[in-house]
């Protein structure tokens, strides 16, 4: 099972709230399930009502037996006193149950006998069981007899389950909130709890429960390895100061840690083909069409337009404003095996701590950025070439772990995840997962070895090309699922940088990549949630050949070519300003007075006035009648430019720029 604890749990959730695939994903890992539909098939000509149960049907695997109550409600409580012990029941749903048992054909009855004994027959059913159930308490006062006699008796019926249940949880956009936690020693939090990251004190909890998140259950977050990763808390966020100017005698020392309180589970369960939120698809074409109409003196912002389009898409507004509250993720685990050759030993470690301590190139480029700086240790990852890099259970905690860290970003009002990660092995571990999600050849995405006296070592560069080629050729009939990839090749770093991207796309948040392990996580997050590419953005590709491969694969245009080489998320902050500055600008100024805007200019003893004036971009006409009310004759568009098939060069600028 994927929750521990309980033996019966409610699933409630809203229409297409996930609450259906939440259920069916707790009883993955059973032996054998029976599924009990309680639907009446409906009309025969609701061909929409049709499809969705055949989609529901569909979905169920094969090893699965189906049972239908549909003819007699009453049926469910006998189905539920005479399940065996070593049974696993998936009831779906209440609502079809209400419906039949409000039937006329079954009337009159006692529903609330009815609901009663249900209620009954779950307390003392010795199976597992997960009910799933429309949540109706949310909902308007239906304005009919029946609409009003449905929801009375969902509603009775909810709570009667509800409280006969161990568990209950509510899915709402997907997200999975407990309502009613599992009871049982080992979540129970002391009353005051305290924990050590990496040597570093962390903050004390008083006052009895644990913290929670969403109204979630008290279980702890926990890695397979507890030696690598924290068992009660993530890593600490250190609030960086810029340094003092030299004339300045230094006060405190200007990397003060802000503790963050222990993260618990939430029965979040991470699994292939989950929707998750998409950016707002006409926010980022009405921001980049919006830049045409600013006064500005040049040609525009040329491909920076691009940061406008992304911005404006995952802001939800045509004019969107620079990320203020920014975060470092640096996450930091080694990979053991011929994939770290030519890495000093102690290397990624000393570079970690440093960053922790507030020094080194990532801490200041972030203190001049203003940006917070998480560093999170990874599990460590075996010898790819010579058994998987983790176990399927630590990748598990790893998707996990990661999406905690991207909620904590949100809660903490963080707009902008910078992602990078600092270790011996990484590079080799992001080309085994280019090669077997894209099909890459190990020697065309594996960059150079660079030794830390600056020479170049080809031999290290054979040994981890060598490295990789054993591993794929290890693996070579295993499966290349999402999972399966991060545990044989992948490892830590990937795995937790896979789950954080997927936690921002839930919570909305963009993520600029930096270097080949935010690229390998967001080519492995295609097979788990397809949308978290699109909340990415790279800056620059740095000159390093996975990460070109990989950006083209995901459709990620790098805006830059510095081919910078700081470390994974200091390439990054160094274009930051860059980006924010393009976002500010083109949210401040005004529409060209030729386009109708004023001029900035004051006249005579008028004052200047402080305020920018916004510009209302205005959009053809898509209605399907002219002025006549006649529908309009259609018209092929002429081109704007050369065609794909010209060999003339295009006069306009990238940004798109008026006409005289």
């Amino acid at each position: 099972m994927s929750v521990q604890g309980w033996n019966t749990v409610l699933v409630l959730g809203g229409i297409r709230s996930g609450k259906s695939e939440f259920a069916e994903s707790l009883v993955t890992d059973a032996p054998v399930v029976r599924y009990v539909a309680t639907a009446p098939e409906g009309d025969p000509e609701d061909t929409e009502w049709a499809t969705r149960l055949a989609a529901h049907r569909a979905r169920r695997p094969g090893s699965w037996t189906t049972e239908e109550t549909t003819e007699d409600p009453r049926r469910l409580a006998d189905v539920l006193a005479s399940a065996e012990p070593n049974e696993t029941l998936l009831v779906d749903d209440l609502g079809g149950w209400v419906t039949v048992l409000l039937d006329p054909d079954h009337q009159p009855a006692d529903d609330v006998a009815t609901i009663a004994e249900l209620a009954d027959a779950l307390r003392d059913c010795r199976a597992r069981v997960i009910l799933v159930s429309p949540e109706v308490g949310l909902s308007l006062v239906p304005t009919t007899p029946l609409g009003r006699a449905f929801t009375d008796a969902l509603g009775a019926a909810n709570r009667a389950v509800a409280d006969a249940c161990d568990a209950v949880v509510l899915v709402v956009a997907g997200q999975p909130v407990w309502l009613k936690p599992v009871a049982t020693p080992e979540t129970a939090a002391p009353a005051t709890t305290a924990a050590t990251v990496s040597g570093t004190p962390a903050a004390t909890v008083s006052g009895g429960a644990a913290a929670t998140v969403s109204g979630s259950a008290p279980a702890v977050v926990t890695l397979a390895d507890a030696d690598d990763i924290p068992e009660v808390q993530l890593p600490d966020v250190l609030t960086h100061t810029p340094p003092p100017a030299p004339d300045q005698q230094p006060g405190n020392p200007w990397a003060a840690p802000t503790m963050a309180l222990p993260m618990v589970a939430t029965g979040l369960v991470i699994q292939p083909g989950m929707e998750l939120p998409m950016p707002d698809e006409y926010a980022g074409p009405q921001a980049v069409d919006r830049l045409a109409t600013l006064d500005v003196p040049g040609a525009g912002l040329g491909v920076l337009d691009r940061v406008v389009g992304f911005a404006a898409a995952t802001q939800g507004t045509p004019t969107p404003q620079a990320w203020g509250s920014v975060r470092v993720l640096l996450l930091h685990g080694d990979h053991a095996g011929g994939g770290s050759a030519g890495a000093v030993a102690g290397e990624s470690a000393r570079r970690a701590a440093q960053a922790r301590a507030g020094r080194g190139a990532l801490a200041r480029l972030a203190a001049e950025n203003g940006a917070s700086l998480q560093v999170v240790d990874v599990p460590a990852s075996a010898a790819m070439e010579d058994e998987p890099a983790l176990t399927l259970d630590q990748v598990e905690s790893a998707l996990r772990y990661g999406w905690r860290l991207a909620e904590q970003a949100a809660d903490a009002g963080v707009q902008l995840l910078v992602l990078g990660a600092c270790g011996a092995g990484t590079e080799a571990a992001a080309a085994a997962v280019l090669a077997a999600t894209a099909g890459a050849e190990p020697p065309t995405v594996l960059g150079r070895v660079i030794t830390d006296t600056g020479e170049i070592d080809d031999a290290a560069w054979m040994v981890r090309c060598a490295a990789v080629r054993d591993a794929l050729h290890r693996t070579r009939r295993s499966s290349r699922g999402a999972k399966e990839i991060l545990a044989e090749l992948g490892g830590g770093d990937v795995a937790v940088a896979t789950g954080v991207l997927l936690g921002a796309t839930a919570r909305r948040v963009p993520v600029l990549l930096d270097g080949p392990v935010g690229v390998a996580a967001g080519m492995v997050s295609r097979d788990l949630a397809g949308q978290a590419r699109h909340w990415c953005l790279l800056a620059d590709h740095g000159g390093h050949p996975a990460v070109r491969l990989a950006a083209d694969v995901l459709g990620l245009t790098p805006l830059l070519d510095l081919r910078l080489d700081l470390g994974e998320g200091a390439n990054a902050l160094v274009a930051l300003p860059l980006l924010r500055s393009v976002l500010a600008l083109s949210a401040a100024l005004p529409v060209h007075p030729s386009l109708g805007g004023g001029d900035e200019a004051p006249t005579g003893d008028e004052p200047a006035s402080t305020e920018p004036s916004y510009p209302e971009p205005s959009y053809p006409d898509t209605s399907d009648t002219g002025p006549d009310g006649t529908e309009p004759d259609f018209a092929e568009p002429e081109p704007a430019g050369p065609g794909p098939a010209s060999t003339g060069a295009d006069d306009q600028p990238a940004s798109g720029w008026r006409a005289g």
